[in-house]
């Protein structure tokens, strides 16, 4: 069955290229305009990935992709024509779990879908990881803590396994995105400590004095190996 694609742009050229690409490569598209007509062919249907554009008149994408993680976890990825670093952080922040700047091939923007559905759908080899007091169930995406469950964006799983595999190693700052298998995500060092500054919190980390993500200065992050 072809993988089911919902693109919301604005632009009906770039929509008629893509879709004629996707559909040669094994997807379906289905095309949105704008925002509010993206969130509602989201509600009203089933799809695999979304590809959303951030210059939008009316709902950017940055409104939209907020809106989408308000309640569906589906893998998201950005188009841009901007090179602002800026923009990617704010999207990768608010849940998207890849961004492509355009001008992009084709070629690229199918690798890169095919990059957030592996990682959206890791093959079921059963991998559990437990540090400390937090568990990991990687197949099915789902972190807890001390029994509870915590609730991560697709970077922040990512991230968190890459610390949880290495428990009581330092994994550097320019490294941590490789690690967590988000070497293509074009983004600099402060990206990973707003996603670790998320992660404390949602971990109940105090930020002021982490016990359980630690930061070595000038090299990068820590997760300690037992409960503090």
């Amino acid at each position: 069955m072809a993988l089911r694609v919902l693109l919301i742009d604005d632009d009906v050229r770039l929509f008629d290229l893509l879709s004629s690409y996707l559909e040669q490569n094994g997807f379906h598209v289905i095309g949105a305009p704008d925002g509010p007509r993206g969130l509602a062919a989201l509600e009203a249907g089933t799809f695999d990935v979304v590809l959303l554009d951030v210059m939008m008149p009316g709902m950017d994408g940055i409104e939209v992709c907020r809106r989408i993680r308000q309640k569906n976890t589906i893998p998201i990825l950005m188009l841009t024509a901007r090179g602002d670093e800026t923009d990617r952080v704010v999207g990768l922040e608010i849940g998207a779990d890849d961004y492509v700047a355009k001008p992009f091939s084709p070629r690229e923007l199918v690798a890169r879908i095919k990059a957030v559905l592996r990682r959206a759908r890791p093959e079921a080899s059963g991998e559990r990881i437990v540090a400390g007091d937090i568990a990991i169930d990687v197949p099915g995406r789902v972190v807890t803590r001390e029994g509870e469950l915590v609730e991560l964006t697709g970077l922040e799983f990512d991230l968190l396994c890459a610390l949880a595999r290495r428990p009581g190693r330092v994994v550097a700052r320019d490294a941590l995105l490789s690690e967590a298998g988000r070497g293509d995500v074009i983004v600099g060092e402060r990206t990973v400590d707003v996603h670790i500054s998320h992660l404390r919190q949602k971990l109940g980390d105090d930020p002021r004095s982490p016990k359980l993500i630690k930061t070595v200065r000038g090299v990068g992050y820590v997760l300690a190996k037992e409960k503090s």
